[in-house]
């Protein structure tokens, strides 16, 4: 009889599971590299479209600027729209997250246009036709002369955003647009290994994503602050809570052993959005004194789970940053997941554009902990 496989690693931590030109994490160094770029300098100096053209022409496909990518993009987001009334009929009742996975099963796998340009362009418009009704308003079609970021915010609020706040949403589509093996990005690779088709390679990286211990985290993170609300409450509610053994949202991560590189990006954006007087509106809480609770909250914190857990290496992580931006632009905390995946949608179709040109099938291996018949 052969012996039982032996588990290699929990979680398949430190097990390579494929070879990528795509990103690169290193945990120990807080460093993250996306299609060649350190995520602070890609943030930078690209806009989503033009993450986007780096992404694909890694993965393989024929190099595009980024300004035929939003022009085709802007093409799609209008076909995208088409699916709109079928979308708000079937997801009646539904979370944004869980209706944005209803009107993404629905898209067909056969198209004239390329999936991955359906894909990215049907979240924005889903995503915002979501929120809208969720308000009891109709929803906006989307503008072919805008950008990824700037046409998701007209089409949620129904108004021209300002500059800095289309500056500030394409730093975060940019900045989590890709991180490594992550568990979404992994479900994907394995589905299109199946040769399943992108759109459900990219329903099921979305379903991964959707899991608290994934891409639910920044909207908890908001909920702490509401919970703290002024300075001087600060550390009788962290005493309370790590004396609980409760984990604080927006510090530590699975992979960095420091500060996550993607919280200083997000950091300086809230900043730019706060020098300029851009956060808000309508959001309770936004605004200056909101950013400096959160500024004290982290410093804090950091120094209270020093004391109280000096053998674990706990730092901010892009969580933290991504619940103020996301709340200073206006986005309902039920749709932060939504939105996250409308960037990282971007980095599922690279890596499944990748994954059906290896063209084999993932398939590991288990170890079996069972009962085994008597001889």
């Amino acid at each position: 009889m052969d012996k039982p496989l032996k588990a290699t690693a929990s979680g398949l931590d430190s097990v390579v599971a494929a070879e990528t030109a795509l990103s690169h994490v290193d945990g120990e160094a807080g460093r993250l590299i996306v299609a060649g770029h350190d995520i602070g300098a890609l943030a930078a100096s690209h806009d989503y479209e033009g993450a986007l053209a780096l992404l694909w022409r890694a993965a393989g496909r024929a190099p595009e600027t980024a300004g035929n990518i939003r022009a085709a993009l802007g093409r799609a987001k209008f076909d995208a729209f088409g699916h709109v009334p079928a979308l708000l009929a079937a997801s009646e009742g539904l979370t944004v997250v869980e209706g944005l996975r209803a009107g993404l099963a629905m898209l067909p796998d056969d198209h004239a246009l390329a999936p991955e340009l359906r894909l990215v362009a049907a979240h924005p418009v889903f995503v915002a036709a979501l929120c809208r009704r969720a308000e009891g308003k109709a929803p906006v079609a989307p503008d072919p002369a805008r950008g990824q970021a700037a046409d998701f915010l007209a089409m949620m609020t129904g108004e021209t955003p300002k500059p800095e706040k289309v500056r500030a949403l394409d730093a975060y589509l940019v900045t989590v647009i890709d991180h490594g093996m992550n568990a979404s990005t992994f479900a994907a690779r394995v589905i299109a290994s199946t040769r399943a088709g992108m759109v459900s390679a990219i329903v099921g990286g979305l379903c991964a994503l959707k899991g608290p211990l994934h891409g639910g985290a920044p909207g908890p993170v908001l909920d702490m602050l509401d919970e703290i609300g002024v300075e001087e409450a600060i550390m009788p509610w962290l005493d309370a809570h790590l004396a609980e053994g409760d984990r604080l949202m927006g510090f530590g991560h699975r992979i960095y052993k420091v500060r996550d590189p993607r919280a200083d990006v997000l950091n300086e954006a809230v900043a730019r959005l706060a020098a300029r007087g851009a956060e808000g509106p309508g959001t309770e809480g936004s605004g200056a004194g909101r950013i400096a609770l959160a500024r004290a909250v982290e410093r804090k914190a950091l120094e209270a789970l020093h004391a109280a857990r000096p053998g674990r290496r706990l730092d901010t992580n892009v969580e933290f940053f991504t619940a103020l931006l996301l709340e200073a632009l206006a986005i309902p905390r039920a749709a932060f997941t939504a939105v996250f995946g409308m960037a990282r949608v971007g980095g599922w179709t690279a890596h499944v554009i990748e994954q059906e040109r290896v063209g084999r099938l993932i398939r590991p291996q288990s170890a079996y902990v069972g009962l085994w018949p008597e001889e």
